[in-house]
C-alpha cells in the first residue's frame, strides 16, 4: 500500500495509512478461479493470446509464472502517463511476449500482478478491481480499504516517507550487470524497466491522481484494523462473512513455486531466502516468517504486512509511513518483536 489512513482511538479511526496491495484481493481471487488455474486468460481476454501467451493459465498469473514482470522491453519502462491509464497498462501487456516460458520459471511481478489477474476479474465481473472490491469484499466486511482511494477520504490519508533514496536508473543497471545478466538480454531490460515503473507508481502516490488511480497491487489503501479483518474473513467468518472455503484457501497456500527456478541466469542467486509464492499469496520464508509454517500472505513495500494462519485462526495486519525494509536484509527489524509475541500467544512457537 502506497500510505495509510489515520484511525482514532476510539472505535473507527479517522486517518488511513498504505498498505501497499500485497494481497488484498481475495474477492477478485475468487472470480479468477472461475476460470479455473488451469484454465487460461485469452477465454476472457482472447487478445491477451497474442506473442506466445496463448498456453499462459490463471494459475501461471497468481503465482508470479506468466513471464511478464514489466510492461514493456523498453528498460526506461512504461511512461507515467500510461502507466497511470489502466486500459494503457493492459494494451501494454497484451502485446507483451513473455520474457520466459510462462510455467517454467518465476520472478516477481511488483505491478504487472494487478493487471494480469485484475483485467481477468473485469471482463469475468464487467466492473474493475476497485470497484469489484468495494462491493463484493470491503462493504459486507466494513473495511476501510480501497483501491482506488475516494476523494471523500482524502483528508484521513496519511503519506509515506522513504528513509533512503531509491535507486537511479544507473544503479539499476549496475546491480543487473552484477547479477550475470548482458546489457541486452531481456530479464535484465525487463528488470529494469520494472524498477523504472514501481518508482513512477510509487511517486504518483503522493499525488490525489495516484491515490485515486487503481493499481491493483500497489495502490491499496487502508489501515491496519481492515487489513486484519480482510485475512480473518479468508480464514473464517466475521460477522457472517466468509471469503473463502477451507479447501480454497488450502489450494492458495500450496507452494506453486518452490519447484521452479528464477528465469535466466537468475537461478544462480537462489538461495535459502528466495521468494515463496502459492496462488495469490507470498508463503513463509526466512525473510518473511510470517506466521509460521502454514501460514500465507504477503509483505508490502517498505515493510507493511498481512497475514493469516488457518488452524489457529489468527490474522494480523501491520502498516507503516517509513519505508524502511529492505528484503535483501533480512525480516524488517520492525516486525520481530510483535511477530514473535503473537506466535508465542497463538501457540505457534517462537
Amino acid at each position: 500500500m502506497p500510505g495509510s489512513l489515520r484511525t482514532p482511538t476510539t472505535r473507527r479511526d479517522s486517518r488511513r495509512h498504505f498498505c501497499w496491495t500485497r494481497r488484498p484481493g481475495c474477492g477478485p481471487w475468487r472470480r479468477c478461479l472461475r476460470c479455473g488455474t488451469r484454465g487460461r486468460p485469452s477465454s476472457t481476454t482472447p487478445e491477451f493470446a497474442a506473442a506466445g501467451k496463448a498456453g499462459t493459465t490463471v494459475a501461471d498469473l497468481l503465482a508470479h509464472r506468466a513471464g511478464l514482470p514489466a510492461y514493456t522491453d523498453d528498460p526506461a519502462g512504461l511512461p507515467q502517463a500510461l502507466l497511470l491509464d489502466p486500459a494503457a497498462r493492459v494494451r501494454a501487456l497484451a502485446a507483451m511476449s513473455p520474457v520466459w516460458d510462462p510455467g517454467k520459471a518465476f520472478l516477481y511481478h511488483a505491478l504487472t500482478y494487478g493487471d494480469l489477474v485484475g483485467e481477468v476479474v473485469r471482463r469475468v465481473s464487467g466492473e474493475s478491481v476497485g470497484r469489484f472490491f468495494a462491493r463484493e469484499v470491503a462493504g459486507p466486511l466494513g473495511l476501510d480499504l480501497w483501491i482506488g482511494l475516494p476523494e471523500r477520504e482524502e483528508h484521513r490519508f496519511v503519506p509515506q516517507r522513504a528513509v533512503r533514496p531509491d535507486p537511479t536508473p544507473g544503479q539499476v543497471a549496475q546491480a543487473v550487470e552484477r547479477a550475470g545478466l548482458a546489457p541486452g538480454d531481456r530479464i535484465a531490460t525487463s528488470l529494469r524497466a520494472s524498477s523504472a515503473e514501481l518508482g513512477r507508481a510509487t511517486a504518483s502516490f503522493g499525488t490525489r491522481r495516484g491515490r485515486a488511480a487503481e493499481f491493483p497491487a500497489a495502490g491499496g489503501i487502508g489501515d491496519a484494523r481492515s487489513l486484519a479483518r480482510l485475512y480473518a474473513a479468508l480464514v473464517g467468518p466475521v460477522d457472517g462473512v466468509r471469503l473463502l472455503s477451507a479447501a480454497t484457501v488450502d489450494r492458495a497456500r500450496t507452494p506453486c513455486t518452490d519447484h521452479l527456478p528464477q528465469p535466466g541466469v537468475l537461478h544462480r542467486l537462489d538461495g535459502p531466502d528466495r521468494s515463496r509464492f502459492g496462488l495469490g499469496f507470498e508463503l513463509p520464508r526466512p525473510g518473511a516468517p510470517l506466521l509460521g509454517e502454514g501460514s500465507f500472505g504477503h509483505a508490502g513495500a517498505g515493510g507493511r504486512l498481512g497475514m493469516a494462519h488457518p488452524e489457529s485462526g489468527l490474522a494480523v495486519g501491520y502498516v507503516c509511513t517509513a519505508m524502511a525494509w529492505e528484503p535483501s536484509a533480512g525480516p524488517d527489524p520492525r516486525w520481530m518483536p510483535w511477530t514473535e509475541a503473537v506466535r508465542k500467544a497463538a501457540g505457534l512457537g517462537g
